[in-house]
């Protein structure tokens, strides 16, 4: 395939200023794209990364500035607007039918011709694209049913199918594992080859710098710099985004107690009546944080679900030190005795994002009826002990306790969901991809927060397909493949090792 020539731009914005209320996003912000490139777009959460990108999309529209396209003034009214003009966005946050299959979805999105013959042919186009880009998916089950992960793969297989010249990919691999991820960017860099524009929103920095063209670092609604990776090494980007290094090492209990938690042959089936969790037995000590890896899909969500009294158990036992099986209870009365959970989809699972900060705070404190009961709760209260879990989390963008939780960014609405879960004092801890689309700085916060929690005594299991935050964090490790713990490592561990459990 012929490489691609790169001459004038393809996409000019010119000082862009997008406010909401008195937040100024967005300021004066100028970008460009040419044909033929990717280029990473890095940022903190809320450094207006993901605003600026909703502009070209259609999603929100510029308060000043004007977007040119081949040298072409746009006005681009809406998402559909910027559809016609060739621009695709996989967002952070899918926007699915749940109650519709994965084939249905992309065909909403991607001209197929008359229905049924449209179909047929449309599902070949899907099989074919997927087997070249290495996806697992079943099109035909329900999106409602799909891990996070496989619905990740509809979002990119929509846009990839719908023609689009310019791809914003917005956190694109947050959960996909090692091999996934060579094999997306394998795609993406064919398609700048033969001429699409990519602008990779990420908050990974070795995505950045081994497969971006150009990088351009936002801060505080401003552009700050556009280099290429060759200009400066991962630790001066670091210094770039936030300021300050980061550093990342492993952080290995140095106590752990006695056994907390004890699974016992679990077994759960999906909703199709497959078996979701096979047999899975496994023990997890007070101090430890015990990691699970794995390609997406292979039960991680039955097995949180299960532990946590969302799904039911076909067979085995919860056990759970001091309340003996707890398998049969509700979830609030698990939550009595100490389990709280974290999970991956924080917008849909852990917050209500029409509800103010504090009634978003209040919810599990109410369940404890530390802020009296739901027929009168002591709103003082709860605002007071709010406001004191945010200034103790550093959580921003708060401008009152009664703005929306859907005003926060991502990383400051984990913050705030583990600021609720944490106020309990948990003694086990079950966490889903914990930082997942986070920036820098928020994924430094949550994790030491986990360890801080382990540090103390909790039990912690930490499921995750980032193994870079498996291999960081994890005391023990299990690898989850087929609904089933197939292997079993103590931290360190070599990376090979636990790869090649999880594909095998």
């Amino acid at each position: 395939m012929p490489k691609i020539t790169r001459q004038s731009h393809l996409i000019e914005m010119e000082k862009i200023t997008k406010s909401f209320g008195d937040f100024l996003a967005i300021d004066q912000v100028s970008f460009n794209l040419t044909q033929g490139e990717i280029h990473a777009l890095l940022g903190e959460n809320g450094a207006g990364k993901s605003s600026l990108m909703n502009v070209l999309a259609g999603i929100y529209a510029q308060d000043e500035g004007q977007i040119k396209l081949d040298g072409n003034t746009v006005d681009i009214t809406g998402p559909a607007m910027a559809k016609s003009l060739g621009i695709g966005m996989v967002h952070q946050h899918y926007k699915l039918v749940s109650s519709f299959s994965a084939l249905d979805n992309i065909a909403l999105t991607v001209p197929h011709g008359t229905y049924l013959s449209g179909i047929r042919d449309l599902r070949k186009i899907i099989i074919s694209k997927m087997s070249e880009i290495g996806f697992d998916l079943d099109i035909d089950k329900q999106v409602g049913k799909l891990s996070v992960t496989e619905q990740q793969r509809v979002e990119i297989l929509k846009v990839l199918l719908g023609g689009a010249k310019i791809i914003i990919l917005d956190e694109p691999t947050a959960v996909l594992t090692d091999e996934e991820s060579k094999g997306f960017f394998k795609t993406i860099k064919l398609l700048a080859e033969s001429g699409a524009a990519v602008i990779l929103v990420t908050h990974k920095l070795k995505e950045a710098m081994n497969f971006a063209d150009r990088i351009t670092v936002m801060r505080g609604g401003r552009i700050i710099d556009t280099i290429t990776p060759e200009d400066l090494s991962e630790e001066q980007l670091i210094r770039l985004i936030i300021g300050e290094v980061i550093i990342n090492e492993p952080n290995l209990s140095k106590d752990i107690g006695d056994r907390k938690i004890s699974l016992q042959n679990l077994q759960t089936t999906s909703h199709d009546g497959s078996i979701a969790l096979k047999n899975i037995s496994l023990n997890i000590r007070e101090g430890e944080i015990y990691g699970i890896a794995g390609v997406g899909g292979n039960g991680q969500t039955e097995l949180a679900s299960a532990l946590m009294g969302l799904s039911k158990l076909e067979t085995g036992a919860i056990l759970f030190n001091g309340h003996g099986d707890i398998s049969s209870m509700r979830p609030d009365q698990r939550r009595n005795c100490g389990l709280v959970y974290i999970p991956a989809d924080r917008q849909k699972y852990a917050l209500a994002g029409q509800l103010s900060l504090t009634e978003n705070y209040a919810i599990s404190g109410l369940l404890r009826h530390e802020f009296g009961s739901w027929l009168k709760v002591n709103s003082f209260k709860a605002c007071e002990k709010a406001s004191e879990a945010f200034k103790e989390y550093d959580i921003m963008g708060v401008r009152n306790l009664n703005q929306k939780a859907a005003s926060l960014s991502g990383g400051n609405a984990q913050k705030l969901v583990i600021s609720r879960e944490f106020s309990s004092n948990p003694s086990f801890i079950i966490a889903h991809s914990p930082s997942r689309g986070l920036d820098i700085r928020a994924t430094a916060a949550v994790r030491a927060k986990l360890c801080m929690a382990r540090d103390n005594g909790a039990a912690v299991l930490l499921i995750s397909e980032d193994l870079d935050e498996i291999l960081l964090l994890s005391d023990t490790i299990g690898v989850i493949n087929g609904g089933s713990i197939v292997a079993e490592f103590e931290a360190p561990t070599a990376r090979q090792d636990i790869g090649k459990a999880m594909v095998n």
